[in-house]
């Protein structure tokens, strides 16, 4: 039986996401809770969250400042064969004098509805863990906030779930290596 390479890369794009997922999976936590949630998008789907990264840049910044940013990550996602979602769901950890969310401690950022730390700390180790299985997998990739926006706007999984996307790509060349970069015109300033 003779396998194209189409069908073999399309075989291994799938491996890799599932590798992928599993490593978010098994990434450490903290105070041992596990809100990590994982999905991953092709096809149509993978098309549906380009579709609205390019609305959420239009809305936020401007059709001819969009594609700077959002329009360029939505390109990548089109290019890409899947994009691998990781989620982290809202939950305050209960640690007792903690203070790392920048209030006394879960209460007080609860009353002042403020977002546990925690959930941003597991967040970033497992989708670092999920890039690092993408890399050893030698598949391009690449972490994209946009996509993750995207992703909660959509209401993927419902309310209060904060998502990054990786995209995952095989090809001849990497997709995400000659990216134009983002100019300072298109950045919006933080408030003082």
């Amino acid at each position: 039986m003779i396998y194209e390479e189409k069908q073999l890369e399309e075989e291994a794009v799938r491996y890799t996401a599932a590798r992928m997922c599993a490593a978010a999976r098994t990434a450490p936590k903290g105070n041992g809770i596990d809100n990590i949630l994982t999905a991953v998008l092709t096809g149509r789907d993978k098309e549906a969250l380009a579709d609205k990264m390019d609305e959420i840049g239009a809305r936020d910044f401007g059709k001819e400042k969009a594609a700077v940013w959002y329009g360029r990550d939505a390109a990548n996602i089109r290019a890409a064969q899947a994009v691998v979602l990781i989620g982290a769901r809202e939950s305050y950890r209960g640690v007792p004098h903690c203070g790392l969310c920048g209030f006394g401690g879960c209460g007080a950022c609860q009353e002042a509805g403020g977002r546990c730390a925690f959930t941003y700390i597991d967040l970033g180790i497992a989708v670092s863990s999920a890039a690092e299985t993408a890399a050893l997998d030698k598949a391009d990739n690449r972490i994209m906030f946009s996509a993750g926006r995207a992703a909660e706007e959509a209401g993927y999984c419902g309310d209060n779930v904060r998502w990054l996307g990786i995209p995952v790509s095989l090809s001849g060349k990497n997709i995400f290596f000659d990216r134009k970069r983002q100019s300072e015109a298109a950045l919006v300033p933080c408030p003082a």
